[in-house]
């Protein structure tokens, strides 16, 4: 009965042993847990910007406002018959 009990301890701390120093215990689960909540975060902002550039497409297929905003804003264009002014500093 003794040897029993021994068996069934050392085997209790065989267990405990590759539960918590083996490859796929413990610690590897947690490491695995954080690299999915990582890219979970990742993915949240990749999905956040995507919906902000299919917005800005549908604007730009939709109507000539965004277009001509943009065309104004980083090509410098103007209107026809708009004059265009140039503020230069004092400096």
């Amino acid at each position: 009965m003794r040897w029993v009990a021994g068996l069934l301890a050392l085997l209790l701390v065989g267990l405990q042993f590759r539960l918590w120093s083996d490859e796929g215990g413990l610690p590897e689960v947690w490491r695995l847990e954080a690299a999915v909540a990582e890219q979970g975060a990742a993915n949240a902002e990749l999905a956040e910007r995507n919906r902000a550039l299919r917005a800005e497409v549908e604007d730009l297929k939709r109507g000539l406002d965004a277009i001509e905003e943009r065309a104004r804003s980083e090509l410098g264009m103007i209107r026809e018959g708009e004059t265009f002014f140039l503020l230069v500093d004092d400096k």
